[in-house]
């Protein structure tokens, strides 16, 4: 399961190449995320280990190939079940003038 910043960070990537055509600069991620060159990094190294993208020449985010851009649904947290709500039986207050 991804955390807060590595799914950021990937959704950062997907969107940014869908609409610009290419990957943002580790400087553009920076300026995007608000995180030091260190953290960034470290998503992308955790993507990478965890197979969200793939990245053999590390010498340029231009290099990254993203494998999955969602996280993967066996690994999203499950919501509990609630019930819905009653619904009232005496509808006398909607009929009755």
């Amino acid at each position: 399961m991804l955390n807060d910043y590595e799914r950021k960070v990937l959704r950062i990537l997907y969107n940014y190449s869908n609409v610009r055509r290419r990957f943002p600069t580790l400087q553009e991620l920076t300026v995007k995320t608000g995180r030091s060159k260190a953290d960034i990094m470290a998503a992308l190294d955790g993507l990478v280990a965890a197979n969200y993208i793939s990245w053999d020449n590390k010498s340029d985010t231009e290099n990254i190939v993203i494998v999955e851009g969602w996280e993967r649904e066996t690994e999203k947290p499950k919501l509990p079940k609630v019930p819905p709500p009653a619904r009232p039986t005496d509808l006398s207050y909607w009929t009755e003038y």
